[in-house]
């Protein structure tokens, strides 16, 4: 019997950025109960999308209960850009490198760890060990009847990667490989979970909400079609109108992938998104709906053999900023 096969449904559950007590009511709100410590369904299995490291309250507690969860059983997930962050920041280069850390101690680097740093401050060998964790998460799942991966689902470099890592898991050689930005490495880890852009015209650049100046977009890899850069724009910052408008060449659409609606659904996260969640396409959910911003820790309830996904399965928890973080994050 396959791992799906024992379940009855799927939760898929988007980034938790270290909101704890969000999880736990959401968790709750889908009947997941916990018994010897442990959340857990008797019919049902979560799977995570990645990102419980990070920006929020409570990230030491966010995550004792997801890998509580996945060694008892009761969750799967894949690794999210967050944990690759982290997994960078923390491992040291190897002789001879230029740098002393896979990714650079750098100010906006420092900026997006310093909470999960300063939580596990006192807790030096728990954060070790979460670490060693974090390159036990798989890439992807590719299931029969579902796929799960952060941020983006790539078939040829996905086909590539598990012709040598058929379990979905990186090695260490690989992490150390994936900080050349133009490997193979580089392209699946940066692919995968940070998902597809493209450049900004004219050397132009924007900057986003969090003050982060950018030269390039997130793109949608699901559009047929499209004529313009609006078409394909996929982030919380919108283009400029004059930007928007301007009309996609032959090689900008040959660059933009494809995932056909005859595709397995497919659950991501990593894209911030807001207001009621729906499904982006039929087959295609964004489960990241800006928690850790006082926005929505969202979940999808996938009942076994279901191939077309709808607004009503959807289940959250709304994270109020007067809830003072207790019942909020």
């Amino acid at each position: 019997m396959s791992e799906s096969q024992k379940y009855r449904g799927f939760d898929f559950i988007g980034d938790v950025h270290g909101c704890a007590k969000t999880l736990e009511a959401l968790l709750e709100k889908l009947d997941y109960r916990k018994i010897n410590g442990v959340y857990t369904h008797k019919h049902r299995q979560a799977i995570y999308v990645g990102d419980i490291v990070d920006r929020g309250p409570r990230i030491r507690e966010a995550l004792h209960i997801v890998r509580d969860m996945v060694e008892h059983g009761g969750a799967r997930i894949v690794m999210g850009n967050h944990e690759y962050n982290a997994l960078g920041y923390c491992t040291r280069a190897r002789p001879g490198s230029a740098h002393t850390y896979l990714r650079e101690h750098t100010p906006r680097h420092e900026r997006l760890i310093r909470e999960t740093l300063d939580q596990f401050a006192n807790y030096g060998h728990e954060w070790n060990e979460f670490l060693e964790w974090f390159m036990t998460l798989p890439l992807l799942i590719d299931d029969q009847s579902f796929r799960v991966v952060h941020a983006c689902w790539d078939h040829e470099l996905i086909s590539q990667f598990l012709e040598h890592h058929p379990d979905g898991l990186i090695t260490e050689d690989f992490l150390h490989a994936s900080t050349v930005r133009d490997s193979f490495a580089g392209h699946v880890m940066d692919r995968l979970l940070r998902g597809t852009d493209m450049k900004l015209p004219d050397g132009m650049s924007i900057r986003s909400s969090d003050g982060f100046v950018r030269t390039a977009f997130r793109t949608k890899f699901w559009k047929a079609e499209p004529e313009t850069y609006g078409d394909v724009v996929f982030q919380p910052d919108a283009l400029p109108d004059e930007v928007a408008e301007r009309r996609l060449s032959e090689r900008e659409r040959r660059m933009l992938l494809f995932y056909g609606l005859e595709e397995p659904p497919l659950f991501v996260g990593h894209y911030w998104l807001q207001g009621a969640p729906r499904p982006i396409r039929p087959n295609i959910a964004c489960l990241d709906y800006s928690a850790v911003k006082y926005g929505k820790l969202v979940a999808y309830r996938l009942e076994a053999g279901d191939r077309k996904l709808t607004a009503d399965n959807f289940v959250w928890v709304d994270v109020m900023r007067e809830a003072g973080g207790a019942a909020g994050r």
